[in-house]
């Protein structure tokens, strides 16, 4: 072996394909555990990765609390083993109901989910009174990012206090995500937390004089984890951390995580002179962001010229360097939604893609 992530049986693996390294998933949940101040200020988001063997492996380094954006992540979560799961996705819908089976098939677990509007508050009140069990709610607080939340005041502060009163239900704290805070320089990016934060401070502030339970506070997102896990009294989330992408390298500079995932594939045409053709569509690599979709490592040159459901064509001045069938690795600019496209993923030891882990929670249903 010549590097870190190529593998000697690649010719019995078919692509395209997601290898995953836990050596390298070790080593970046010991960084998060380091740079958040302990583990227990940690509550990492699953949709990264969907995999229950990295569940197992977060809690083996004393990771307790987990965020998931769907059911299926939920119930993946805790089918193994975790037992403190926020749903970070207000229910709507027949979720609640979802929720509420899980509440009961798993009675030793915490489960807690979102809330922003006061009529769905009022509609999972009610449902969660029928199923007879009590949710825990987190108000969502919209800090700037525009995708969901309310805003911080008084519209907020009263969503609280029914929530204080509402029966099925019970306050958890309050939620918020501050994804669209992305600034390199950690200075900028300081600033831009304290200034989107500011008012969720002093509501919590307010709250708390007003004699209202403000248990728990969850915040941040990849990029501003270390500086809010400075704060007193929240818990932090960083999900893309534990399997990383060139994306969040950019992003998050001084973060210094290790690439734990990569994409195998294939070179499968080259249909004129400069042009390779790799098994890499849409269907492989996640696509809702610009070009580069994939760093094609050893092709750091190629411009991709068609991007289609199964075919990935680049430009390159070094097409003539590599024939029909040569394996490539490349690291995806976002790894969440590549995860998602994949039934599948390899798991490499000692070189080799030793073990296929099924990706559990992509799907949108496992059970309930």
């Amino acid at each position: 072996m010549t590097d870190w992530y190529t593998i000697s049986n690649a010719a019995a693996i078919p692509s395209p394909a997601v290898l995953v390294y836990p050596d390298r998933i070790q080593a970046n949940l010991q960084r998060m555990i380091s740079m958040a101040g302990s583990a227990e200020r940690l509550r990492p988001h699953v949709k990264t990765h969907k995999l229950p063997q990295i569940i197992e492996m977060k809690l083996a380094a004393g990771i307790r609390k987990f965020k998931a954006s769907t059911i299926a992540e939920v119930e993946m979560t805790l089918t193994a083993g975790g037992r403190d799961v926020l749903l970070a996705y207000q229910p709507v819908g027949p979720n609640v109901r979802r929720l509420a089976t899980l509440m009961r098939r798993f009675p030793d677990a915490k489960l807690s989910s979102l809330v922003d509007d006061t009529r769905n508050l009022a509609t999972i009140s009610r449902t969660a009174v029928a199923e007879n069990v009590v949710l825990p709610l987190y108000v969502d607080i919209n800090v700037g990012m525009n995708r969901s939340g309310i805003l911080p005041g008084p519209a907020a502060l009263q969503l609280y206090r029914e929530l204080c009163k509402a029966p099925g239900v019970q306050p958890a704290g309050l939620h918020g995500y501050d994804g669209h805070l992305r600034a390199a320089d950690q200075k900028h990016l300081e600033a831009e937390a304290d200034k989107a934060f500011a008012p969720v401070w002093a509501m919590r502030e307010q709250m708390l004089g007003e004699g209202l339970p403000v248990p728990n506070m969850v915040v941040s997102g990849t990029p501003t984890f270390a500086l809010m896990a400075r704060k007193g009294g929240v818990e932090v989330g960083a999900g893309t951390t534990v399997l990383w992408d060139f994306s969040q390298e950019g992003v998050c500079p001084d973060h210094h995580f290790e690439n734990a995932a990569l994409l195998m594939t294939r070179v499968l045409s080259k249909p004129a002179p400069g042009l390779l053709c790799f098994d890499l569509g849409h269907k492989a690599v996640g696509s809702e962001m610009p070009h580069p979709r994939v760093r094609l490592i050893g092709l750091e040159d190629a411009e991709a010229t068609t991007h289609s459901e199964e075919h990935l064509v680049v430009k390159t001045a070094r097409a003539d360097d590599y024939q029909v069938g040569d394996v490539v690795y490349g690291i995806p600019r976002h790894i969440c939604p590549t995860m998602a496209l994949h039934s599948d993923v390899w798991a490499v030891r000692d070189g080799a893609a030793a073990e296929s882990w099924p990706v559990v929670a992509r799907a949108r249903r496992i059970t309930v």
